[in-house]
């Protein structure tokens, strides 16, 4: 981040802030900046343009030398993030509230590879450490890949294999302080507030271990390198993971997954970008080097001392909904959005192209982005362009709607174009209009400012990016999908339990009368009505999905509830297309109390569609993340490539996942299953409802 004074991150001189009444130097020569609430600590402090501290002392990271598998000697630890705040450790708490856009964006660095036998190695170390999230705040304890929050960043070819190991170094317990708090009416809303209310921590979460998995989201790889959630590695352990990186240029990421507690462990800062390249990409000249940025958001909540300050250590603070018949709460959002690990950062920009790769790398929180000036105003059409989705480009660049701006559900990825040129001198922000969740109280995301002097710059928007196909994997890898295998997952509402992802199979309608437990009832497009039974739904029921490698298959999301958040649907080891959005009268869909005193769920009467969605330019690119809102059911066709393997699929809203949202998927190759397969010795599914099984905590929902 270039600066014009030094250590000031500003970019405003020192004799700029001093005649403004901003800087006071002290006796010993250290500046200060006075504030509202506290003296700042007076060591090599630096000032905004609205008088609020911020320290500005670099994080520093050891580099030592290391063997990789191949035997090879390399000196392979990542250079330090740049940008973000930084500074001498402010202790005490300090700040009631944070001064947004005060802290340039940090730059995660990239990780460093070596090469031998034609195969590239990488190892990450996950480790315990402190992170500056904002110079208002004390350091935050953090878990992350290689002492970074967000971790370094990935870049590789299409078709260099990538061995990584990942070894996990963490100590200590969980840096992320985790409260359930009872339910009530303020304002801000309680979830949007700081701190936990009173109310104690869980203790149960408190004493876990670092038990980890990482997962590769968006990799087409085999099943023993995807990061199965059950496959925790402790402290001291590492995980070995083989990429092919067979596939289109694009924007993956990594996390954290591991079971039943991912939404934690991704909290605490494990998460990472992994950029593949192609040449397709290469010939269109996009914006690079500095002129690409990446960016990952996530929203956070902060814990707050006796007296209301904030204390800088991560809140995971949920809101219980009910207590009966089952507990179920509210999924985490929080009031602070970070990137890159800073929260409400701004970006130096110069006044020409840049890309941006964007995540939502959100436990729950949909984003609405839109771009604006400093008086709100909207940028004009033309301003902000899409150029991808979570599996590469598209096949022309789309123009994003200042007014509607870019929606991202949790997990999804969008490769933006932002044209800064007619903007010289001024002040553009990102920010998040998006009602469902709410914004909050804070709805700032980042903000842009854009240099005074003209610069040339040489890039020209394609009007084509890309012949949208996969392109070839050496397996002949079809365009278009022939003769797919049709599923019907029904994504179950929440109450009395949690929302599950129901596995139907066709079958006759029953004797007895609707409802039934397990047994939904569709009207079809052409009026016929169909019958089907749930055959699967709790995380270890057995596997009914058995996909052929090198196949097509075409599954069907229903969201069988009238209204909430939609679900972020996730399928690995695949590349999808959205073939279809349409909207359903799901109010058959019911709960009920059964004979034996359980709870049953099913349709008192048929859903039936009521309409055609669209699906919008910008989601018809590749994916592997969807969203399905309330009453609707959506189409994707997916290619499983030379690839096999145990997979999941699940809802990444981190905490649906945890709490029992994801299911277990087979990829075998067609002469295995042709030559036959053993069945499941139960053909059983659990009971469908959404109840704790033992061991579980409790369920978590939405509004």
């Amino acid at each position: 981040m270039r600066t014009q004074d030094g250590n000031n991150p500003t970019g405003v001189s020192r004799s700029a802030l001093t005649r403004r009444g901003f800087l006071v130097t002290t006796a010993a020569g250290a500046v200060v900046a006075t504030a509202d609430s506290a003296a700042v600590p007076t060591t090599a402090s630096a000032a905004t343009e609205s008088g609020t501290a911020t320290a500005t002392t670099a994080e520093t990271t050891d580099v030592s030398a290391r063997t990789h598998p191949a035997g090879l000697v390399t000196d392979d630890e990542p250079a330090p993030p740049r940008g973000g705040p930084a500074g001498p450790a402010q202790e005490a708490p300090t700040y009631r509230s944070l001064t947004p856009f005060l802290d340039p964006l940090r730059i995660p660095s990239t990780v460093r590879k070596t090469r031998a036998d034609g195969v590239s190695y990488a190892t990450v170390r996950m480790r315990t450490t402190t992170t500056r999230m904002h110079s208002q705040l004390p350091p935050t304890p953090v878990w992350a890949y290689d002492g970074q929050v967000t971790g370094p960043t990935f870049e590789v070819r299409r078709g260099e294999k990538l061995r990584v190991t990942w070894t996990n170094e963490l100590s200590g317990g969980l840096p992320v302080t985790v409260v359930e708090v009872p339910n009530a009416t303020t304002s801000p809303a309680i979830w949007d507030q700081p701190g936990r209310g009173g109310v104690s921590a869980r203790e149960d979460v408190a004493a876990l271990r670092p038990w980890t998995v990482v997962h590769l989201h968006g990799a087409l790889t085999g099943g023993g390198n995807d990061g199965w959630p059950e496959n925790g590695v402790q402290p001291g352990a590492s995980q070995l993971s083989e990429y092919p990186n067979e596939q289109r240029a694009a924007a993956l990421f990594y996390h954290d997954h591991a079971m039943g507690i991912t939404r934690w462990n991704v909290m605490a800062g494990l998460s990472g970008m992994y950029l593949v390249r192609d040449e397709e990409e290469d010939a269109l000249g996009l914006p690079g080097g500095a002129y690409e940025i990446p960016l990952m958001l996530a929203d956070r909540n902060l814990e707050t001392d006796g007296e209301g300050r904030l204390t800088g250590r991560l809140l995971h603070k949920t809101i219980v909904v009910r207590s009966e018949p089952l507990v179920q709460m509210r999924a985490f959002t929080g009031p602070y959005t970070a990137v890159n690990g800073v929260i409400w950062p701004y970006l130096q920009v110069e006044p020409r192209w840049y890309r941006f790769r964007v995540v939502n790398a959100a436990n729950t929180r949909q984003y609405r982005l839109t771009l604006t000036d400093e008086n709100g105003r909207a940028v004009p059409s033309g301003t902000v362009y899409q150029i991808g989705t979570d599996h590469g480009l598209l096949t022309e660049p789309v123009p994003v709607d200042p007014a509607e701006g870019l929606t991202l559900g949790s997990a999804e990825r969008a490769d933006l174009l932002i044209d800064f040129s007619a903007f010289r001198g001024r002040r553009l922000r990102l920010t998040n209009t998006n009602p469902s969740p709410d914004p909050g109280p804070w709805p700032q995301v980042m903000e842009f400012r854009v240099d005074e002097h003209p610069v040339h710059d040489p890039f020209t928007l394609p009007r084509r990016l890309s012949d949208g196909s996969l392109g070839d994997d050496g397996t002949g890898t079809p365009t278009t999908p022939h003769h797919p295998t049709e599923r019907l997952v029904v994504l179950t509402p929440m109450g009395p339990g949690q929302a599950l992802c129901w596995e139907m199979e066709r079958t006759e309608a029953p004797s007895g009368g609707l409802p039934a437990d397990g047994i939904v009832q569709i009207k079809e497009n052409d009026g016929t009505l169909t019958t089907y039974r749930r055959a699967a739904a709790d995380f270890h029921d057995p596997v009914r999905f058995f996909v052929r490698t090198r196949g097509w298959e075409q599954w069907r999301f229903l969201h069988a509830a009238p209204s909430g958040w939609p679900h972020p649907m996730h399928i690995h080891a695949t590349s999808f297309r959205v073939v279809s959005r349409e909207s359903y009268d799901v109010s058959g869909f019911t709960s009920f109390s059964m004979p034996d005193g359980g709870i049953g769920c099913g349709t008192g009467a048929p859903l039936r569609r009521t309409g055609a969605g669209t699906v919008p330019p910008g989601e018809r690119g590749w994916k592997d993340t969807v969203r399905v809102g309330a009453g609707e059911l959506v189409t994707v066709d997916g290619y499983f490539g030379d690839t096999a393997g145990k997979f999941v699929y699940h809802c990444h809203m981190l905490e649906h996942e945890d709490m029992g949202m994801m299911r277990q998927f087979v990829v075998l190759p067609g002469q295995i299953q042709d030559i036959g397969m053993p069945m499941p010795m139960s053909m059983s599914a659990g009971t469908g409802t959404g109840a704790p099984s033992s061991g579980q905590h409790g369920t978590e929902t939405h509004q």
